[in-house]
């Protein structure tokens, strides 16, 4: 059964007004209220957090929900088997000082970056294939010049980087560097 909110209206009866007034003086005028603006301090900001990385969240194995339970018996779900997670291929240490002296050979400091004493250092984050064909490649930090930032990006396009040696027996590793820009003073 629905109950709605009930509105009771009540009426009182007042005397009249001219049954309670009286023959009185004229009061004074009432003194006029002066309102002041009211001031507010500034609102006080805690000084600024410097911002930490954490890493992202892992995920988490979940169970499949539970079946509904019947009439007299409540049947479990089967445990869920999630696959292992693959670790990531490794780059093996010779491989890596092959990447280094490639990329060292490669790089190119932009005259106009030298001229204005810009230096400065990125992290490249790389794919590739078992051939040393480039699959992908992005700054995962700037270097903070766009000049020099420029010549990484004109670098890595179409670049073909050493294969992989025998040892490697991944199709494709994703690698990340750093690449540094200093001038000799």
């Amino acid at each position: 059964m629905n109950r709605l909110p009930v509105l009771l209206m009540l009426s009182i009866a007042l005397p009249s007004l001219a049954a309670t007034t009286k023959t009185i003086g004229v009061p004074p005028p009432p003194k006029p209220v002066v309102h002041k603006p009211v001031v507010k301090p500034p609102p006080r900001h805690p000084p600024p957090q410097p911002v930490r990385e954490t890493p992202p969240p892992q995920p988490t194995p979940r169970a499949a929900p539970q079946p509904a339970p019947m009439q007299t018996a409540v049947v479990p779900a089967a445990p869920v088997m999630l696959p292992a997670p693959h670790p990531a291929p490794t780059v093996s240490p010779g491989y890596r000082s092959l990447l280094s002296a490639w990329l060292e050979s490669h790089k190119r400091y932009p005259e106009s970056a030298r001229a204005r004493g810009e230096e400065g250092r990125a992290v490249l984050r790389f794919r590739v294939d078992r051939s040393g064909r480039v699959l992908n490649y992005a700054l995962a930090a700037s270097t903070g010049f766009a000049d020099l930032d420029a010549a990484i990006d004109a670098m890595m396009r179409g670049a073909t980087l050493p294969p992989f040696p025998a040892d490697m027996a991944a199709s494709d590793v994703e690698v990340s560097v750093t690449v540094r820009f200093s001038l000799t003073r």
